[in-house]
C-alpha cells in the first residue's frame, strides 16, 4: 500500500509525516505494530507538500519529546491519515461482509430458518442501507429497519438487568448506553439498568463487563 500524510494540530501549530498506509491503521486499529515499521522517515513537518520541517522547538511544546517514532505514534493513533481510495473501498467491502455475516447468523425468518448471504447482500442494495465504520453490533438494529422492508427479518437478543457499583458506571455506562432500553440510579450512585442485545454479542459483552467492574457487577438474565 502506498505511503500517506498522518497529521495532528497540538498548540496551534499543524504537524504531518508520512507513513505505510496499511501499517499505520494497523497501529491505530492496536494491532501489534511499532512505529519504527510504518515511519521510516526523521522528519516532522509543518507542511509535507511544501516540505516545511518543524522546529525542533515547536516539537518539543507540541509532544513534550524529540522522539520521532513516540511523536508518529502520537500522531497516528491520535490525528487523522489521508487514505486512498483503494484502502476506502477495502476497508468498506470488509465491513459490509462482517455485517452480512452476522445478519446470516444471528438473523432470523419469522417464519423459521435464517436468511442465506446473498439474499441478505441482495436487499442491502435494493434497499440502500447504510453501513458505516462502527463495530458490526452496534449499527445492525438501524439496517434491519432497511432489510424489513424487502425482508421478514428479526435479530435473536437477549435481556438482562445489569447492576454496577457508583466506582464502575462512569466506564460501563458508556459501554452499555447503545443496548439500555431502562436505567434506575440508585441513591449511592450506583446503576440498575436493563439491556437488550444481539444474543451473539452475550459472552464478549459479559467479559468486558466483567473486565471493568472486576466481576463485581450483578448480571441476571431476564425472559424475553
Amino acid at each position: 500500500m502506498a505511503e500517506v500524510v498522518a497529521r495532528i494540530k497540538l498548540k496551534g501549530k499543524n504537524f504531518e509525516i508520512l507513513v505505510d498506509c496499511d501499517k499505520a491503521m494497523a497501529f491505530k486499529k492496536g494491532q501489534n505494530v511499532s512505529a519504527n515499521e510504518f515511519f521510516s522517515s526523521d522528519s516532522i513537518l509543518y507542511d509535507w507538500k511544501k516540505g516545511l520541517k518543524a522546529s525542533e522547538s515547536d516539537i518539543k511544546n507540541a509532544f513534550g519529546t524529540t522522539d520521532v517514532f513516540v511523536i508518529a505514534a502520537k500522531i497516528v493513533k491520535e490525528g487523522e491519515m489521508q487514505l486512498p481510495q483503494e484502502y476506502r473501498d477495502k476497508e468498506r467491502e470488509m465491513k459490509v461482509s462482517q455485517v452480512i455475516d452476522f445478519i446470516s447468523k444471528n438473523c432470523t425468518d419469522p417464519k423459521g430458518g435464517h436468511h442465506p448471504p446473498e439474499r441478505i447482500k441482495t436487499a442491502l442494495k435494493e434497499t440502500g442501507a447504510r453501513i458505516d465504520n462502527r463495530p458490526v453490533e452496534e449499527q445492525v438494529p438501524e439496517i434491519l429497519k432497511y432489510l424489513q422492508k424487502v425482508l421478514p427479518i428479526r435479530l435473536e437478543t437477549k435481556k438482562m438487568s445489569v447492576q454496577v457499583l457508583a466506582a464502575h458506571v462512569g466506564k460501563v455506562y458508556g459501554m452499555l448506553k447503545g443496548y439500555i432500553s431502562k436505567e434506575d440510579w440508585q441513591s449511592d450512585g450506583s446503576l440498575l439498568c436493563i439491556i437488550e442485545f444481539p444474543a451473539a454479542i452475550q459472552m464478549s459483552l459479559f467479559d468486558k463487563i466483567n473486565g471493568v467492574t472486576h466481576g463485581s457487577a450483578i448480571i441476571k438474565e431476564l425472559s424475553a
